[in-house]
Formats: C-alpha cells, sequence, structure tokens
C-alpha cells in the first residue's frame, strides 16, 4: 500500500458523470476526497505529495475487460506475458485488465483457473482480474461455475466459433446459462457460427484462396449476426443475461439493439481495431495483412458507422481490446500459403484510450462517453465498481494525468507491448498518457515508467452489476 498521501492539483477531472475542475486528495492507496481547486478545503492539503495536473485532464484508470497474456493458440503463444502485457497497459493509461483463464477440455475449471493465477502472481504492474473460459459443459462443470462465483470469478466465456477447440454447441450453451441465470454469472460469448464458418473456410483453401484477405471473406458477417441472434434467444430461453463480444458487423449490432429495444439485459462490447481499421487492412500486400487476422474479423469500412453509433446509443457499452499479439515474424508467419493457420489476434491494450481520446477530438463520442466506454461500464459489468472505474471517495487511486494538448504518432518504435509491429502503425493522435497511479502508487511518471512486477494485485469481482 502506498503511505505517500498524494494531490493531484489544477487538473480538470472527467468521470462517466461529471466534469470539473477540482483536486484529488489521495491517501493510503484511495481517492479520500476531491475539492474545488483554489478552495480553503483544498488549501488545507498540506504535507502531501503534489502533482500538477494544470491544463491535463484527471481520468480514471482504464478498465480493459477482455485481454489475452501468454494465450496459447495454433501451436503458439501470445506474445505478451502478464509482466510485458500490464506493462504497456499501465503506459496507455490503463490500470485495470480481466483477462481469460481457459478450461481445456478434459479438465476441470480449477486446473485452468489455477494455471493462470500461476502465470500471473508477482508478475503485473497494475491490478487484474479473471473471467473463465468454458470450454467442456458437463455436471461437474456446472458446480464449480457456482464455487468460482462464490471467490469472485464472475463471468464465464463461451465460443459458438472454433469447433475442436473451444466450440460449445447450443445444448451446452443452454445449460451454462442457466446455472449463470441462478448463480449470478454472466455469460460472454464469441458469436460466430463456427460449422458453417469451417465449411467456407475449407472451399476457400480448396480454390487456392490462401492470402489472409480470405480470412475476412469466409468469417461472414451474416454469420457473426446469425450467431448473436441465437446467442440472445439461448439466453432468453435461459432467463440469463447476455455479453457478446467483440462486436464488428452492423448486423450483430442490429440484433442486440433489437433485443434491447424489447428489454432484454444483452449487452456488447466492441474493439478499437474495429473502429479504427478495415478488410483494407487485411488486403495489405506481401502477406501484411496478416498483422490485421482476428476474430471476429475485419470489416468493410462502411460498418464503422454503426459500431460508432451503437457507442453512441448505448446498444454497445464497452470498448475492450482482446488484446492477443503475435509477432509477424515467427508466429503470424505460421500461415504463409493457408491463412486459417495464421494465429488470431492483434495488440493494442497500449493503444485504447488514447484511440478513444481521439474518438472524442473527431466528434464520434463525448469526454464522458469516452471515460464510461473505457472505465466505469466495464468496471460495472464485471462487478468492479466503484473500486474501479471512477474517481470518488473510497474509490481505488487508480488515475491518469492525461495530456489532451499533446501529440504523438503510433510507432512499433516506440510502444511497449512486446510485440514486433503495430496494428497502427503511423497513425498520428492528439492526447497522451502523462501520469499513471494505481492504487497511489507511481506507475508511469511523467512519460517514465516507474512502476513494478508485482504491484499489481489479483481483484476478485461480485456479479454484474447491470
Amino acid at each position: 500500500m502506498s503511505a505517500v498521501r498524494t494531490v493531484v492539483r489544477g487538473g480538470l477531472v472527467v468521470t462517466a458523470a461529471d466534469e470539473m475542475h477540482a483536486d484529488v486528495l489521495v491517501e493510503d492507496g484511495r481517492v479520500v476526497a476531491l475539492a474545488a481547486g483554489g478552495s480553503d478545503t483544498a488549501a488545507s492539503w498540506t504535507d502531501a505529495r503534489v502533482l500538477d495536473a494544470s491544463h491535463k485532464y484527471v481520468i480514471p484508470g482504464g478498465v480493459d475487460g477482455h485481454t489475452h497474456m501468454e494465450m496459447p493458440f495454433g501451436g503458439t503463444f501470445a506474445a505478451d506475458t502478464f509482466e510485458t502485457g500490464t506493462r504497456a497497459a499501465a503506459w496507455g493509461g490503463t490500470t485495470t485488465i480481466v483477462d481469460f483463464a481457459i478450461q481445456s477440455v478434459g479438465h476441470s475449471l480449477r486446473e485452468g483457473l489455477d494455471a493462470w493465477h500461476a502465470k500471473a502472481d508477482g508478475k503485473c504492474a497494475i491490478d487484474y482480474g479473471f473471467h473463465m473460459i468454458v470450454s467442456d459443459v458437463h455436471d461437474k462443470t456446472l458446480r464449480e461455475m457456482d464455487l468460482l462465483v462464490g471467490e469472485g470469478v464472475t463471468s464465464f466465456k463461451q465460443f459458438m466459433a472454433y469447433p475442436g477447440v473451444f466450440y460449445s454447441d447450443d445444448g451446452q450453451i443452454l445449460r451454462a446459462m442457466q446455472r449463470a441465470a441462478e448463480n449470478g454469472g454472466l455469460i460472454m460469448m464469441h458469436a460466430e457460427n463456427g460449422i458453417a464458418i469451417d465449411v467456407l473456410v475449407q472451399q476457400a483453401l480448396a480454390r487456392g484462396e490462401t492470402d489472409p484477405r480470405h480470412h475476412g471473406e469466409v468469417r461472414k458477417a451474416l454469420l457473426e449476426a446469425e450467431a448473436t441472434h441465437r446467442a440472445i434467444k439461448l439466453a432468453q430461453v435461459a432467463g440469463a443475461p447476455l455479453y457478446v463480444v467483440h462486436v464488428s458487423a452492423q448486423e450483430a449490432v442490429a440484433e442486440l439493439a433489437r433485443a434491447r429495444d424489447d428489454g432484454l439485459p444483452v449487452f456488447g462490447e466492441t474493439c478499437p481495431q474495429y473502429l479504427f481499421l478495415s478488410t483494407d487492412n487485411l488486403a495489405e500486400p506481401d502477406f501484411e495483412g496478416a498483422k490485421y487476422v482476428c476474430s471476429t474479423p475485419l470489416r468493410p469500412e462502411e460498418h464503422q458507422a454503426a459500431l460508432w453509433r451503437g457507442l453512441r446509443t448505448n446498444d454497445l457499452q464497452v470498448v475492450s481490446t482482446d488484446h492477443c499479439p503475435f509477432c509477424f515474424t515467427g508466429q503470424k508467419e505460421l500461415g504463409r500459403g493457408d491463412f486459417s493457420k495464421i494465429p488470431n489476434g492483434m495488440p493494442g491494450v497500449e493503444n485504447r484510450m488514447d484511440l478513444l481520446h481521439q474518438a472524442v477530438v473527431d466528434g464520434h463520442i463525448s469526454r464522458r462517453r469516452w471515460i464510461e466506454i473505457a472505465c466505469a461500464s466495464p468496471a460495472r459489468m464485471f462487478g468492479l465498481y466503484p473500486k474501479k472505474g471512477t474517481i470518488a471517495p473510497g474509490a481505488d487511486a487508480d488515475i491518469v494525468i492525461y495530456d489532451p494538448h499533446a501529440e504523438q504518432t503510433i510507432s512499433a518504435a516506440t510502444h511497449h507491448m512486446n510485440v514486433d509491429y503495430s496494428a497502427y502503425e503511423g497513425k498520428r493522435l492528439t492526447g497522451r498518457v502523462e501520469t499513471v497511479l494505481s492504487r497511489g502508487e507511481l506507475v508511469v511518471t511523467e512519460r517514465e515508467f516507474t512502476g513494478r512486477a508485482g504491484h499489481g494485485a489479483y481483484t476478485p469481482r461480485s456479479t454484474c452489476q447491470y
């Protein structure tokens, strides 16, 4: 715990609910009080370390509810460890991640969770929690779900994609949803019709269509929409809430919007890659398109407008990264000559807060909506609010001093993720993280990393607060 009293002075405090010029007092790792700058109260906060936030924003640390550090995929592993990945997150103004522990078929949830605890323990620069990937639904798994909810792992991911690896059929999905309806857990769904997609993959390869761009062509938007629709109906039958991850297609957004109009507890997340990149990137020559292979895939640019609209209307509530980096050299290259062998995933944990600030600059969203979709809503969705996701008395002192005027150019040459390319290479942004506190401890100090592996604490979560 940080014993140092800290005052963040002179900034514009921006939360999902408010914007106010205020000083923030931090003690013992928590926010103790806010007071108008220059007021008697603020002036009485002496004998404290002062962080000057004049002409800057003071925002809650980002909550990234969807990362995959050290994830095994297609015979290799995601390139970021919990140590490198959480350090990069801190550089980008994110102070909490929720990563995915994986149950392998034939093994228990507990074995998967223990394995991920072992990977993360003592390694993280920022706080972290876990979701559980459920790959093998049977009576024992369902009983384990109750136990995990009891100890703060309150969300469970299932896959309608990847037959033979993570795939669950409709009966397994329904059983898990019924259990979640009873124990308060939240089912997170990768909604793509994997059985149909596999047929299209084989047909494309048989035609000699092997380039990365064909990854996007076979994983059709209609098959994302169909699976999203099916997941919503199964959740409705089970009486369970549903959270659809990495929504990329306007047809899938329409399914979510329709369900929400009907009053169903259905939620959706999208990711920066779907907001800022497109199939044009997948079509880059000389196998460069492999850098942009992820699932759900990047869509044609016209889908972006529907995603931005969904974020404005709250039919999409959260922007997470689905950070799952594989190096171009030696990892993405496994799929030369066969796009289906390209490891699926992209780096992004360091770029999310800045890209979304750029969206404020560009007029897509408001400042408060930026904080809502990047901090407050993910914290609420995954049972971390108000400890995380806001700046208020009693909240953890996860605070970012953000310079809204600084200009930067994203590049692999300067990023801190353990991957040999940037998905946003050369993109110019306005706005940059300057200083980051995690539970009152300086982890980035005026653009220098001052944190350490092991500061980050495992954080049990309550159930979904929606």
